[in-house]
């Protein structure tokens, strides 16, 4: 019998690591768990530790979560047994909390004002959660898991004294939450008689509505909805409140929004490239990406490839503005980081031979690109280039598209702390050398805000350190507080390089609610 010792993917794969995924349906004419059970699956790519499916009836509700991915947790027949008129789902990767059952999502946990049971699942990371714990465990409550989500949770079901009707309880729960704590979550809340979906007033993390069958559904992202036959509607825009129920769709604006600050590696590298950002498909956007780099640090070369999978449209843009032929010139092994099967010590000396195999047929003696999304801490790259070498390629010209990054995220993201980030410590051309690189160019922050096109602000800070709210952090602690700040009530709605071995106050507006057409149907207001 294999120990059952997860294998860290950090280990084959350098890249950064998003936090979750959630989804919710309301159709009480569907199987919802099912439903739910094929969102969330689409969802895999947002997270691979957890998985959980949460249903009610109408009167009480019903929840099923464990670890692996999600088809280890559930097949179309036990999702079945799940039954309801609606559902919400999770996919899990730990940012705050362990990986461990009972930090798996949704969790549970009793509405104080209506002893109704509720279900939680969020995607994000609440930046002020220990002060927030702290504060809540003065006041007596008693924490089950490790997660920010318990803590989101509760500090939302102790708001709304007062508040009779059901509707204005929540609305004024998640607009005293969304004061309190500001980033970074999308959240998805089941109780028996209704399904909600929120997003922080910065819109960090992404969240979409779609429509199937005249029902709704709440999702991370739009490929969730393709994959049900779902009609993508809209995101769920920052410091809103989504309500359905028996009677409807309804939106409650909890805050005015604050400036936008949605995180621009959902682009880059996070959501699946079908998926709808900000008006676009991810993979056009990373298309473009590739187009400015070729821009911005061309190459004499004969041929491009891509660090597979997430940097093939990139590499194709590459190929598209340089002219030199793109060719895939490595092959993924996709399973390796997602068992349970612990290798022994000589397989975790191959390091990135387990995961990457190179085509001698495509490398030998020729001049390469290779094209990746990202450099974090700099210790795959190296063995990637040190395999095409070894598959007989002349030349390697490193080209990211991405800027350096420079910070930790402290909003969902699993990335590294400050002193692990080589870009923090070294230079362009220092990187170069410890990669093994003939040569070594980032795409500028500029190339990058050209590429998107977003016309929008987004979050750079893992590049510039220019944090949406006012964080410190200590270089090599790596220590972060935030301040209990209110968003600001909007007044309206490069340093980077290249090297070659040759060179050296939030507002609340009460009453801000939307019938079902214009949740539905109405542009986000920007």
């Amino acid at each position: 019998m294999f120990p059952h010792t997860h294998v860290p993917e950090r280990e084959t794969d350098d890249r950064p690591r998003e936090a979750c995924g959630v989804f919710g349906i309301w159709a009480p004419e569907l199987d919802v768990a099912v439903e739910t059970f094929y969102g969330i699956h689409t969802l895999q790519h947002r997270g691979q530790e957890s998985a959980g499916i949460c249903t009610t009836d109408g009167r009480k509700l019903s929840v099923k979560t464990g670890m692996g991915l999600v088809a280890q947790v559930f097949d179309e027949e036990s999702a079945a047994e799940l039954e309801g008129i609606a559902a919400i789902g999770h996919t899990r990767y730990s940012t705050t909390g362990a990986s461990r059952f009972r930090n798996a999502q949704p969790i549970l946990l009793e509405d104080p004002a209506t002893s109704e049971t509720v279900a939680v699942a969020h995607n994000g990371n609440v930046v002020n959660a220990a002060q927030v714990r702290a504060e809540l465990t003065e006041s007596g409550e008693v924490f089950e898991t490790s997660t920010d989500t318990e803590v989101l949770a509760k500090y939302l079901l102790r708001q709304g004294d007062g508040e009779e009707d059901e509707n204005e309880l929540w609305e004024s729960r998640f607009t005293a939450l969304m004061h309190h704590i500001e980033v970074a979550y999308s959240l998805v809340l089941l109780t028996p008689g209704r399904l909600m979906a929120a997003r922080d007033p910065y819109g960090v993390r992404p969240l979409c509505i779609g429509r199937v069958g005249g029902r709704y559904v709440v999702a991370s992202e739009s490929c969730a909805l393709d994959q049900l036959g779902a009609e993508f509607l809209r995101d769920v825009r920052p410091g809103e409140l989504i309500t359905i129920d028996e009677s409807g769709i309804r939106s409650y604006q909890a805050v005015v929004p604050a400036q936008p600050a949605g995180c621009v590696f959902e682009h880059i590298y996070f959501a699946r490239p079908d998926s709808i950002l900000d008006g676009q498909a991810a993979w056009h956007s990373r298309s473009q990406l590739g187009v400015e780099l070729a821009r911005e640090h061309p190459a004499d070369a004969d041929v491009v490839i891509g660090v597979p999978d997430s940097a093939t449209a990139h590499a194709i843009g590459y190929s598209s503005e340089s002219g030199i032929p793109y060719s895939e010139g490595l092959v993924k092994n996709r399973y390796v980081g997602r068992t349970f099967i612990s290798p022994d010590q000589r397989l975790r000396d191959l390091g990135a031979h387990l995961k990457y195999n190179p085509m001698p047929s495509v490398l030998a003696g020729r001049r390469v690109v290779v094209v990746d999304d990202t450099i974090v801490r700099g210790t795959t790259t190296p063995r990637i280039v040190k395999l095409l070498r070894e598959a007989g390629a002349a030349e390697i010209h490193m080209r990211i598209a991405a800027p350096p990054i420079r910070h930790p995220c402290h909003f969902g993201v699993d990335m590294a702390t400050r002193q692990e980030l080589i870009a923090a410590r070294q230079s362009v051309e220092e990187i170069r050398q410890h990669l093994g690189a003939d040569s070594l160019g980032y795409l500028s922050l500029d190339g990058l805000q050209r590429a998107l096109g977003l016309g929008k602000p987004t979050c750079l800070a893992c590049f510039t350190g220019d944090y949406p709210v006012s964080v410190q952090t200590d270089f090599e602690i790596d220590t972060l507080t935030v301040p209990l700040v209110t968003a600001p009530v909007p007044t309206s709605t490069n340093g980077n390089g290249a090297s070659n071995g040759n060179s050296g106050g939030n507002g609340t507006r009460r009453g801000a609610r939307s019938d079902e057409t214009m949740v539905a149907l109405a542009p986000e207001r920007r």
